[in-house]
């Protein structure tokens, strides 16, 4: 059988798909809609600006630390 991805956009729309399930017409499954997020939209606007070029220049700073040693 072939799967849909359906979005409802009026409200008797739900009943209309479980009244087609209660007659085995189809069959509905619970979506859990997972979003893949990236770290950097995730964590967008918890620093400020200065505080990120602050963390950047830090970073860096650390870095050169190492690859020195």
């Amino acid at each position: 059988m072939e799967k849909l991805l359906v979005e409802l956009t009026h409200e008797k729309a739900l009943q209309l798909l479980l009244d087609l399930e209660a007659m085995s017409v189809i069959r509905i499954h619970q979506h859990e809609e997972k979003v893949a997020s990236s770290l950097s939209s995730k964590y967008r606007g918890t620093l400020s600006r200065e505080e990120g070029q602050d963390l950047s220049r830090h970073i860096s700073q650390i870095r050169n630390e190492w690859s020195s040693i």
